[in-house]
């Protein structure tokens, strides 16, 4: 065999599958269609849309927050070809760095399609249609995902559009229609709103972020509506047309009233389908279950040799997700026993304020007969968020309501990315409410909510409420 294991596709899970199987000694290739490394992640998600949340936030702030500050300046102008430059230096430096790592852990990089010829036989097939073949004694799929369009309105491109095109958008939408309200949604809607864009979001469930906690949809719909976004939840969309300079758009709620809405550009932002086109799966005797790859509990694939993760198998298609199954499957082969804890891969929506959760949410609880108990507390009761003029949001706490073991950690406010964290160990840990709420949190901080709404679930006493 050429090499130990041949890793499909370079995104986060394919990329860290191949530097731990070069680290544990196998000698390891990854393949990748495009001329970057990285998959959507590096190139046309996380971290490009992070870089325009973060410029259109110094932008939303220069107008809004800064003379309060005592900050004079004239009225700021958003410049998006600079914005979009700026993301572009961005991921240019992230796909520089994996293109380092690879060469730091001796890993070949193979561009090109790669499709299976037999299960240790994969053909590559480079832009100008020459191929050559490799053979590996293991095989990784890790091909990620692609946009999911609207059945009856395929992405054009130009009015719409997905989130890989606006990411690229060269003007500023005078009104951009989100159809909807998950967490590209929400996110990508929030940085046009804060640029000057009108923004509607049509959503078909009757919350946005309808898979985190209620509270946290409702709490997320509040802030953004200061923003000036707005929402039209349990609406179904019928149609959508490029009329050339604008896009129609019509939707009906559930007793069957109908909206029309116009706009210059509309996102569809309904989720994302694995991407396996062009492998070869039936050379190979793998099929699909809707569109996903069928695994095992080791991230197995029926056939012994080939594995798969990230976003072409069961599970959240979220970056971290993928990152741990790719070390996962490498440190199998190396013949260790690593395990995940799916129920702790936290979830992020990056809008600001920013909303993260880890553990089972209010609604699972209650669907599942679980006692539990509550406790909250709210940002614009903590000394830190009155000094940055972060008020929105709060930390909602779900405890066992006979063990006091933490269940769920659901957070909306400045920061919540990075304190998400802190509820994932004290849940790998199996910690109590009490544990988390007799530690001590340094002030002022906006930790200091978590260990108050600790306090409001272990016995109903916050300090600062």
């Amino acid at each position: 065999m050429d090499y130990q294991v041949i890793v499909i596709g370079s995104g986060p899970g394919g990329y860290v599958a191949a530097i731990r199987c070069a680290q544990l000694g196998m000698k390891t290739a990854i393949i990748e269609k495009y001329n970057t490394l990285g998959g959507t992640c590096l190139n046309v998600g996380c971290i490009p849309s992070k870089a325009l949340l973060d410029s259109s936030e110094h932008f939303y702030n220069a107008g809004h927050t800064f003379a309060e500050h005592g900050i004079e300046i004239s009225k700021p102008k958003a410049n998006i070809t600079q914005m979009i430059k700026r993301k572009g230096d961005v991921v240019k430096a992230n796909v520089d760095g994996i293109a380092y790592l690879m060469k730091k852990n001796k890993i070949d990089v193979h561009t090109g399609v790669g499709s299976f010829v037999d299960k240790n036989t994969i053909k590559i097939t480079s832009g100008d249609g020459k191929a050559k073949t490799i053979t590996g004694e293991k095989i990784i799929i890790a091909t990620g995902s692609k946009p999911t369009p609207l059945p009856f309105a395929p992405f054009d491109k130009k009015r719409i559009i997905s989130s890989t095109e606006a990411l690229e958008l060269k003007e500023i939408p005078k009104h951009l229609i989100v159809v909807g309200g998950g967490v590209i949604g929400m996110e990508l809607g929030s940085v046009y709103a804060r640029i000057g864009s009108k923004v509607t979001v049509v959503e078909f469930l009757d919350s946005i972020i309808p898979t985190m906690d209620g509270t946290m949809g409702k709490e997320l719909q509040r802030a953004t509506k200061k923003l000036g976004m707005e929402f039209y939840l349990g609406h179904k969309v019928t149609a959508v047309e490029n009329k050339g300079k604008e896009v129609l758009l019509k939707a009906e709620d559930k007793s069957g009233k109908q909206i029309e809405l116009k706009g210059d550009y509309c996102l569809v932002s309904i989720g994302r389908r694995a991407y396996t086109e062009g492998l070869g799966l039936d050379k190979v005797g793998i099929e699909t279950d809707r569109g996903q790859i069928p695994v095992d509990n080791h991230l197995k694939t029926k056939v012994e040799n080939i594995y798969a993760i990230g976003d072409v198998v069961r599970g959240a298609m979220l970056a971290h997700k993928a990152e741990e199954e790719g070390v996962l499957v490498a440190e199998q082969i190396a013949g260790q026993k690593p395990h995940i804890n799916y129920l702790l891969i936290p979830g992020v929506v990056y809008t600001w304020p920013e909303v993260a959760s880890v553990g089972y949410t209010e609604e699972q609880l209650k669907k599942d007969g679980k006692a539990f108990k509550v406790g909250s507390f709210p940002y614009k009761a903590l000394g830190r968020a009155r000094a940055s003029m972060d008020l929105d949001g709060l930390v909602k706490i779900l405890a066992d309501k006979n063990t006091d073991e933490i269940l769920g950690v659901h957070i909306i406010g400045a920061r919540a990315a990075d304190m998400i964290a802190a509820g994932v160990v004290a849940m790998e840990y199996r910690a109590s409410a009490e544990d988390v709420a007799r530690m001590s949190h340094a002030h002022p901080t906006y930790m200091e909510a978590v260990k108050e709404a600790c306090l409001a679930a272990t016995a109903n006493r916050p300090l600062h409420m």
